[in-house]
């Protein structure tokens, strides 16, 4: 039997995740039962105490166990949290001693989505990857720039810590955990139950690239809006840095240190973002679209599209238009 502690978290919390994940090993339980086989998964809700704790103001959860009871799991699930980042961890600081323990005496543990938030402020994803939302990569690699992230990938598997990427697909990781302790045949059928799409490995297709501008350094961000506005023109990194009066390599280094993109990778998703606009909303050839954001080699913009989406330019019209 695997004991499976759902975190119930305080602040705001994505309640479809601890819902989720709960009734996700409760359907693989199901399966087994119809295949003659015993339960495998028992899960159990674990707060900070044992109060309830409600959630947008009418959903009331209430804890099976609390921090300070005697209960060893197998493996800790981190649901998704919302709010301000620094917050969040703070109404949850208490947690973290109790994960790094259970971690140390066998237990794996688990983020869902921007769960990882609270994960990675355990300092168990020190040396590991990880994934998350991609709308909260450039909030967690400033917080934590000793994590790896890996923000294209669905799921992490980094020796007993695993991470998922945005929003539903935390079914992804809860599927790929079903598989792992019982079996390919049960995931599949669970799979096939929630019709999630199994084994998929990345979502860079939803990523919406909006650049990083939560920042006080101006002259960058004057360098990333005259990107923005000219992304047809072949811009050159000595032109922004004279624009910006800086040296190329001073431009190079407050520019990656602002955004998280070298100049480079910048205005490539500049310019794939565009073309992924004009994919979803007119019938241009995907030359024409090419011509349009400044590319002039199609090998160079078919590769380069398919790094950032994950998908070639025809793919993703078919999936998007």
């Amino acid at each position: 039997m695997k004991n499976i502690a759902i975190l119930v978290p305080r602040g705001a919390a994505a309640v479809g995740c601890i819902e989720g994940s709960y009734i996700g090993f409760a359907r693989a339980n199901e399966v087994l039962a119809g295949k003659g086989k015993p339960a495998l998964f028992e899960m159990k809700l674990v707060g900070l105490t044992k109060e309830p704790v409600t959630y947008d103001r009418f959903i009331s959860i209430a804890p099976d166990f609390s921090i300070a009871d005697e209960y060893k799991p197998d493996l800790i699930i981190i649901p998704a949290v919302n709010g301000e980042w620094n917050e969040v961890i703070s109404l949850n600081r208490e947690f973290f001693p109790w994960i790094v323990e259970q971690y140390k005496n066998g237990a794996e543990v688990a983020s869902l989505c921007v769960g990882t938030f609270l994960l990675a402020s355990t300092g168990l994803l020190e040396g590991r990857k990880c994934s998350t939302h991609w709308m909260a990569q450039n909030d967690f690699r400033r917080m934590f720039p000793d994590v790896e992230l890996v923000s294209e990938k669905v799921i992490t598997d980094e020796r007993g810590v695993y991470s998922s990427g945005g929003a539903n697909s935390f079914w992804n990781l809860i599927i790929y955990l079903i598989d792992k302790f019982a079996g390919r045949d049960i995931a599949i059928a669970c799979a096939k139950i929630y019709e999630i799409e199994i084994d998929r490995q990345t979502q860079s297709p939803f990523v919406i690239f909006a650049g990083q501008k939560d920042h006080e350094d101006e002259p960058i961000k004057e360098a990333q809006s005259y990107i923005e506005n000219n992304y047809q023109k072949k811009l050159t990194i000595e032109e922004l840095a004279e624009r910006a009066a800086m040296g190329r390599r001073t431009f190079e280094r407050r520019f990656k240190k602002a955004t998280s993109n070298t100049v480079i990778e910048y205005m490539q998703r500049v310019k794939i973002e565009a073309a992924k606009k004009s994919l979803e909303h007119n019938r241009k050839q995907v030359a024409e679209v090419m011509y349009d954001v400044g590319y002039t080699d199609t090998k160079a913009f078919r590769t380069t599209f398919k790094k950032i989406t994950g998908l070639s330019p025809i793919d993703y019209r078919n999936k998007y238009a």
